[in-house]
């Protein structure tokens, strides 16, 4: 059997990847074997069981590369001086992913994902990995600013981190159902609601005297 370079083995388990992206987004998990995984990416079967033995290995390698695409987007939070800043980076990034057309099959496959993880504790494992990136990114931005003065001590960083984390799931549940919204209305909406988390001049004072 003739040896592949590394290079032509990512390419090869990209496609098989691919393929699986597609397959999921368009048919859900449950109703996609991995003969239409294997038909889609124009493999063999032998190919493709040589790099996954199983749909959850697939499922689990998609979260995993979502996990990666993500964490570049919460890179350009953790440049920012400026907690609050860092909190508004964050949430600008994430509305531009998901206005991004091409990124619909990989939402979609997320979606799959919340839904499979109430069955399949593998699964939950890796959605909930995901989940604790941007949430531990945000806790820190979010003790960052409490410790500068800049953001409100009254409100718990974790709390904070859930919520903004809610609200994005939101949109991506309503974007995936096709609900025609302004995503730039909403995100300017989401601005305010983190603005809303700035220490006010009372607040300072109140600190001040204590």
């Amino acid at each position: 059997m003739p040896k592949i370079s590394d290079k032509q083995r990512e390419s090869r388990r990209q496609q098989i990847l691919e393929a699986a992206l597609a397959c999921f987004s368009e048919d859900g998990f449950h109703q996609t074997g991995m003969a239409d995984i294997v038909k889609r990416s124009g493999l063999s079967h032998g190919a493709v069981y040589l790099y996954f033995q199983s749909k959850d290995d697939l499922i689990e390698a998609l979260a995993d590369d979502r996990h990666r695409r993500e964490a570049v987007l919460n890179s350009v939070a953790q440049g920012s001086g400026d907690p609050i800043e860092g909190l508004h980076a964050l949430i600008r990034v994430y509305a531009q992913w998901l206005t991004d057309p091409a990124g619909e099959p990989r939402r979609r496959v997320g979606i799959h994902g919340w839904a499979e993880a109430l069955r399949n504790r593998r699964v939950r494992t890796s959605v909930v990995e995901g989940i604790d990136m941007p949430r531990a990114l945000i806790v820190a931005l979010v003790e960052r600013g409490q410790h500068d003065g800049l953001i409100r001590r009254d409100l718990g960083a974790e709390a904070i981190a859930r919520v903004l984390i809610a609200i994005f799931q939101g949109f991506v549940l309503q974007k995936c159902w096709g609900e025609d919204f302004d995503v730039e209305a909403c995100m300017a909406a989401v601005a305010g609601v983190i603005d809303g988390f700035r220490t006010t001049r009372p607040d300072i004072k109140r600190r001040t005297r204590t």
